[in-house]
């Protein structure tokens, strides 16, 4: 899909500004020596095949291949690769993390005097709310320009395994935060968009050449951790191949296909009776086989192990290393097949072969990143250091991908505010003074913090109570004196509440979707007793059951500030006062706290009516909803108007196609009848409103009621900035066969036949799809 028009401004003035930096950086800092292969100092080594620059990547790793016995080839299974001197190849590390900047999480990567400190952005469940496909990319190249700036000097790998592009099925999950949310088209949209920016080298001389190396997990149907006992580690998720490939496996493909990423992660999980680092069809047949991978294949850290000694699924630890490798496994995160896959090949179980094509794969990415090129100093990217970490400019970005992605739930007429006019604000609640909350999980140590408290106070004069000592605010926790007391005396009052990683995080689910303990009495005592209004302020990566407060009118307005990062407390006083206008929108469901009684184990999609089975995501679920995705308000009204679509699309068959003298529900989204065949949707948007904002132009299209199609699903969507009074023409550009076609009960795309409807807003297009 295409708009007409241009992105944020902001955005692209950011990345104009880190890619100057990049090119005309001065020398970096070199007090610690970065980790390489290849050393032009060594003459012996330049003799060597695998060091040969002019060679291709393929040609050097065989090279290098050849070299090795295979004790040594072992080595280059797992994470910490061994070094080995006699080939001037030192350790190194594979494992590092850059969910939403670079990370200390993982042995790859660690902060030093040299390097304090990276830009910490918001939880990618947050920068998603911005719908800004700009943005996902813009946030990935200066991520990798700070990684990169770290590898320089010694700090940081060059193999980051991020993003997580599991789809958020479940609002109790504790790593949904981690996610772009529910939906597989925004996913996937953000798989591309930040997978790009953390790998693309640059310009068309670049080549097959990366930057850094990203790696999409975790492959696949993974989100269930530690849920009333039941954990990852030994959960089966049975799925429906309809499911699978509707909606569990479109954001890898997306990854692989689109995103040329680099590595994919298989989950811990198994699924349907297979774990998944073991299951040959999940890896070699789909992920290299069908979308012709480009890269290597990893384990989760420890999963070959946890399908050994806790799945129990081989009877030997060499059974376990056997078929992970033959299934197409090439990294194993942890030591497992360092310690197993020699006695293998010795037993027979499992040919040096197999091991030959694991390590070449990663060799072939090594060589990609420019690791056997010699110095990465003297190498393009080589003049970024620590003066390229944490400067204003990124951290600038940080604070504007919080300010887009911020959601304006409920909205009374009490913002934005006025700073002029308020000589008091009470800022109450457990996370009104967030720090280390805000960059939630996988994070690296920020530049520095400005709370919601440091952010509110730069603008009026400010009264701060906890209301709660922790964010549980369980038993003697709750302080409700001095917040009521605060609230009671202040012009207006800003209520921070929501979770923290002791209520959701990775090996941590929730039961319950109601705000933690006793925050909701500590809501309603602060709303009633507010002097002024009372501004609600969910700061948390899953969504909560806040029923009672949307409907009160003690509270005036809401927002959802997912994590949001380093500068988060600056955005939320950017929205509240009205210097940045709303725009951000809900990537997931609001369920209510009914929704609970479904089991999280659960994972059907699709509702069944004969049990009362609500079925998952907007795409499906048939129950009440909170919010439901995509709400999210301004403080400006926009309004759309259709321009041109088509009332009828034909699909001309091949001759003596049955679907010609039958009636069929559907036909094949493949084949001639789909080449070329698409149509333009044109969309006029205009701020009818007195401020200028930004608005993200959402086409849904309902299919047909076949194959147990969605109610609803997400075509594209594009965001706009317009300033009061000015219009726009937005142009989505609909593939017939990718965009309006449906998975079929045994996991075919097809094209269902007949009325579709497509939604902008309020507004409604009926088109005809026929033979």
């Amino acid at each position: 899909m295409a708009m007409a028009g241009s992105p944020f401004q902001a955005v692209l003035a950011v990345a104009a500004v880190a890619a100057a930096l990049m090119l005309c950086g001065a020398a970096p800092a070199r007090a610690q020596t970065p980790v390489f292969a290849c050393d032009a100092s060594n003459a012996t080594l330049s003799g060597y095949g695998f060091c040969n620059r002019s060679a291709s990547a393929a040609a050097r790793a065989s090279d290098l291949v050849s070299r090795l016995t295979l004790a040594e080839k072992v080595g280059f299974l797992v994470d910490k690769q061994a070094a080995l001197p006699r080939l001037g190849i030192p350790l190194y590390e594979w494992w590092s993390e850059a969910l939403h900047g670079v990370s200390y999480v993982g042995p790859g990567t660690r902060f030093s005097p040299l390097v304090p400190g990276a830009t910490s952005f918001p939880q990618p469940i947050l920068t998603a709310a911005s719908f800004n496909t700009t943005l996902f990319r813009v946030i990935g190249e200066v991520v990798s320009n700070e990684a990169r700036a770290m590898h320089n000097v010694g700090l940081a790998g060059l193999t980051f395994w991020s993003p997580n592009i599991n789809i958020f099925r479940d609002p109790r999950w504790g790593r949904g935060q981690e996610t772009p949310g529910e939906d597989p088209l925004l996913t996937s949209k953000y798989a591309v968009g930040y997978v790009t920016g953390l790998q693309s080298a640059g310009g068309s001389g670049a080549g097959d050449a990366l930057k850094v190396a990203a790696c999409c997990k975790h492959y696949t149907a993974y989100d269930v951790d530690n849920w009333k006992g039941v954990e990852r580690y030994t959960f089966n998720a049975v799925v429906s191949q309809q499911d699978l490939d509707d909606t569990f496996q479109p954001p890898f493909k997306s990854c692989v296909v689109d995103g040329n990423v680099a590595s994919v992660m298989c989950s811990y999980n198994q699924v349907n009776g297979k774990p998944t680092c073991a299951d040959k069809d999940l890896l070699s047949g789909v992920i290299r086989g069908d979308w012709k991978l480009n890269g290597y294949i990893s384990s989760d850290c420890d999963s070959v192990d946890v399908l050994y000694n806790n799945q129990h699924y081989t009877k030997t630890p060499e059974d376990a290393a056997a078929i992970s490798i033959k299934a197409g496994l090439d990294l194993n995160c942890g030591n497992f097949l360092a310690q197993h896959t020699v006695a293998a090949v010795k037993a027979g179980k499992l040919s040096e072969s197999d091991v030959d094509r694991a390590i070449t794969n990663n060799f072939i990415v090594l060589m990609r990143l420019g690791f056997f090129d010699g110095d990465p100093r003297k190498l393009p990217f080589g003049n970024l250091g620590p003066k390229d970490v944490c400067t204003s400019s990124n951290q600038e970005l940080a604070r504007e991908a919080a300010r887009q992605g911020i959601v304006l739930l409920k909205n009374s007429g009490a913002l934005p505010l006025s700073a002029k006019s308020i000589k008091s604000m009470a800022v109450i609640g457990p996370n009104a003074n967030a720090s280390f909350t805000m960059i939630g999980n996988y994070e690296g140590t920020p530049c520095k913090y400005t709370t919601p408290l440091m952010g509110l106070g730069a603008n009026v004069a400010t009264v701060y109570q906890p209301g709660c000592t922790n964010v549980g605010c369980s038993g003697n926790s709750l302080q409700l004196d001095a917040a009521t007391k605060a609230a009671a005396s202040a012009d207006v009052t800003v209520l921070v509440v929501g979770a923290d990683q002791s209520i959701e995080r990775e090996s941590l689910d929730r039961t319950s979707l109601l705000l933690p303990g006793q925050q909701p009495q500590l809501v309603s005592a602060v709303a009633n007793a507010s002097r002024g209004p009372c501004i609600l302020v969910i700061m948390s990566g899953g969504p909560f059951d806040i029923s009672f407060a949307k409907s009160s009118d003690k509270i005036a307005a809401i927002l959802w500030v997912g994590y949001p990062g380093e500068a988060g407390g600056a955005a939320l006083a950017d929205i509240l006062f009205g210097y940045h206008n709303p725009s951000g929108r809900l990537p997931v469901t609001w369920y209510p706290e009914s929704f609970t009684k479904v089991p999280m184990t659960d994972m059907r999609m699709r509702p069944d009516s004969s049990t009362g089975y609500p079925g998952r995501t907007y795409r499906f679920y048939t129950g009440d909803t909170v919010y439901a995705f995509g709400d999210g308000l301004s403080y400006t009204n926009f309004a759309h108007s259709l321009v041109s679509a088509p009332e009828k699309v034909a699909l001309q068959l091949a001759e003596g196609h049955t679907c010609l003298t039958e009636q069929c529900p559907s036909v094949e989204a493949e084949g001639a009848h789909c080449e070329d065949l698409a149509f333009d949707v044109h969309l006029r948007v205009r701020n009818a409103g007195g401020m200028a904002g930004g608005h993200t132009v959402f086409l849904f299209s309902s299919p047909p009621a076949v194959h147990n199609a969605p109610a609803k699903h997400l075509l594209g969507f594009e965001k706009v900035a317009l300033e009061p009074g000015q219009a726009g023409v937005v142009a989505f550009k609909v593939d017939v066969c990718k965009d309006l076609s449906v998975v079929d009960e045994l996991g075919n795309r097809k094209v269902a036949l007949g009325s579709h409807t497509l939604h902008v807003g309020d507004l409604k297009h009926t088109l005809s799809l026929r033979v």
